[in-house]
């Protein structure tokens, strides 16, 4: 199954115009799944920008606009959009020109991807 959920996340790359990279991890920034493009620096993928927004996004939630869902970042050449699937944080990064409508769109079928992975690793730490 891990083959099939790799092969999934690589193939977002040429299916989305302008994703540059994927990456699943936990709320520690550790990653789980990653899915980078060859022309990406790998330091646009450090954990401190997951661990970030999951205190970010906590926050959010305490101004009383309920749970936050996503969050979308704008720098000079990238977007980074990120999603609050609990237990664990989906991070697309993009360029910045690209369509943000159609990465958040991508919310909810990521959600149905990383809660396969969420359950395969509960059963994993019951099992260990």
């Amino acid at each position: 199954m891990g083959e099939e959920i790799q092969a999934y996340f690589d193939k977002l790359l040429t299916r989305i115009d302008g994703l540059k990279a994927v990456t699943v991890t936990d709320r520690d920034g550790v990653i789980l799944i990653k899915s980078v493009s060859n022309n990406v620096s790998p330091r646009i993928l450090e954990p401190a920008l997951s661990t970030t927004f999951a205190v970010v996004s906590e926050q959010a939630s305490k101004l009383g606009l309920k749970k936050n869902k996503s969050i979308v970042s704008l720098f000079g050449l990238f977007q980074i959009v990120q999603f609050n699937h609990t237990p664990l944080i989906t991070t697309l990064v993009a360029d910045s020109d690209s369509n943000t409508g159609v990465l958040l769109d991508l919310g909810d079928e990521l959600k149905d991807v990383t809660d396969i992975i969420a359950s395969a690793l509960s059963e994993r730490q019951v099992i260990v």
